[in-house]
């Protein structure tokens, strides 16, 4: 009898023992998915806290530099968006003096920003125009253009944000519908003076495109890259370019986040002093 129970009792204290262990799995389980949960949540709120303070930045940049007047002008007549609009370039330079322009759309209205040129094309990536380490980054001139838009082709570089800030919106080029109304952005420089440049190809394109040059050998080249950015349009625009023609390429990436890029380009057609 001593001899059964003895065996009675021993299977119970295995039975406990599976018992305990698959309790202390189940703890550990809990606890790692507890730790996952929380390292997940902290690195969203990292992403969003980041957005919120390079938007902020932004804005506070857009109130500090920009001065804008949506009355009439005193011609009796207005800018496309009603407007008169001036930067105030030596605010913008005690905070950063890799500042060379400000670009701006009617709509996407977002889109309204300073520009930099920094030593490299990785300088901007993630650092804001006031120096913060933030993935919003700033948008910049291609490191190797000359500062002051006068080559063939300047390209501008920006980030596809998914809170919609930054150049996210050149997606809405996409659609045909949305250039026919919005078929311009300007380029505003510490000169004065503020440069229309009309949109006439949008492409998304790879990283490796010849959309991306920005050196020509002669007229040639200058004439193949003309043609090789209205072939990748996802639309004909009509817009005629040529060889005295001064062009700004604006990249971002596409949602997809892979080696496609939404490219828009525009043809300067005119040149005035801001505000006027």
């Amino acid at each position: 009898m001593g001899r059964k129970e003895y065996g009675r009792y021993g299977k119970h204290s295995r039975r406990d023992r599976r018992k305990k262990k698959g309790g202390i799995i189940s703890t550990v389980i809990l606890i790692v998915a507890i730790c996952v949960f929380a390292f997940s949540a902290f690195q969203l709120y990292k992403i969003f806290n980041g957005y919120h303070k390079g938007e902020s930045e932004y804005d506070d940049l857009v109130k500090l530099a920009v001065t804008e007047d949506k009355g009439e002008q005193e011609n009796g007549t207005d800018d496309q968006d009603g407007s008169r609009f001036s930067v105030d370039f030596d605010a913008l330079r005690q905070i950063n003096p890799d500042v060379v322009a400000w670009i701006r759309f009617d709509e996407p209205a977002v889109i309204n920003y300073p520009v930099v040129q920094g030593s490299d094309n990785s300088e901007y990536l993630s650092k804001t125009f006031k120096g913060y380490d933030n993935t919003v980054g700033t948008i910049f001139v291609n490191a190797y253009n000359h500062a002051d838009f006068n080559d063939r082709n300047t390209i501008i570089y920006g980030h596809y944000m998914y809170n919609g800030t930054m150049f996210n919106e050149l997606e809405q080029y996409h659609e045909k519908s949305f250039w026919e109304k919005y078929p311009s952005f300007y380029i505003y420089t510490p000169d004065g003076n503020v440069a229309t440049y009309q949109i006439y190809s949008v492409g998304v394109v790879k990283d490796t495109s010849e959309g991306y040059t920005y050196q020509f050998a002669d007229d040639a080249a200058f004439a193949s890259f003309l043609e090789a950015t209205k072939a990748s349009s996802l639309y004909d625009t009509g817009v005629e370019v040529g060889n005295d023609s001064q062009i700004v390429t604006l990249s971002t990436c596409t949602r997809e986040g892979n080696d496609d890029r939404t490219i828009v380009h525009g043809v300067r057609v005119n040149v005035q002093p801001a505000g006027e």
